[in-house]
């Protein structure tokens, strides 16, 4: 849950605009960023990516909390993590259904970049979708391209290996190791380890801003990413 978001909507309950029915529940969500806009076209407020929580945006609630450092994706993500795609089957199929969209069930199918395309689209329902989100290394076409050298925290990656690919957030790195968070790894949504020699490119979603600042080096010592298939 983030906290941010959570005074956010707990400001817009009392000023009258709706955020859902789960309330204000910590995550940016569909009627979350719909209560932020319609919130945003009342009082006039020009924003570069609408539906966003940044200074101006707090500032006109009233609110003084910095904006938040976790995109809403990520934030969704993590949520997810533990869950297995035989042990959680059901929980997981509903999860990458409530997009809208009609998935096969994933004990018998990969579906990282169902994971990756449920995530964005819950959280941007303005971000442009890709034709088939389903096919990993078709997200080296999403949104924009970052610098491989200068990584940003939520972006998203994609490796190829043998008989297709695999795409995954990035939460961190290290001098040889993406640290990325993803579905179908291991059969489970984790964060795993990713080198970097193995990575084609990194994209940042077109409707979000992109964070000035690059990560620095962390460390992790999960395990090397190799089952995703």
């Amino acid at each position: 849950m983030d906290t941010t978001v959570q005074a956010v909507q707990r400001r817009l309950i009392v000023l009258g605009y709706s955020v859902g029915k789960a309330g204000a529940d910590g995550i940016l969500g569909r009627d979350t960023i719909a209560g932020l806009t319609k919130f945003q076209t009342d009082k006039g407020i020009d924003l570069q990516y609408p539906g966003t929580i940044g200074p101006k945006m707090l500032s006109a609630l009233g609110l003084t909390a910095p904006a938040t450092s976790i995109p809403p994706w990520i934030a969704l993500a993590q949520q997810k993590i533990g869950l297995n795609e035989v042990k959680n089957n059901k929980e997981l199929s509903t999860f990458l259904k409530s997009d809208g969209s009609t998935v096969g069930d994933p004990a018998k199918i990969p579906w990282c970049g169902d994971f990756i395309e449920t995530c964005i689209a819950v959280t941007l329902p303005r971000e442009p979708m890709l034709t088939n989100p389903y096919w990993a290394l078709n997200w080296l076409k999403f949104g924009i391209a970052v610098d491989m050298s200068k990584p940003r925290f939520g972006c998203i990656g994609a490796s190829e290996r043998d008989g297709g690919g695999h795409v995954f957030f990035v939460v961190g790195h290290d001098q040889n190791y993406f640290h990325i968070l993803g579905g179908n790894q291991s059969n489970s949504v984790t964060i795993e380890r990713k080198a970097k020699s193995d990575v084609k490119g990194l994209r940042w979603p077109s409707t979000y801003p992109l964070p000035a600042d690059a990560m620095a080096f962390s460390t992790f010592t999960g395990k090397i990413s190799t089952n995703e298939a």
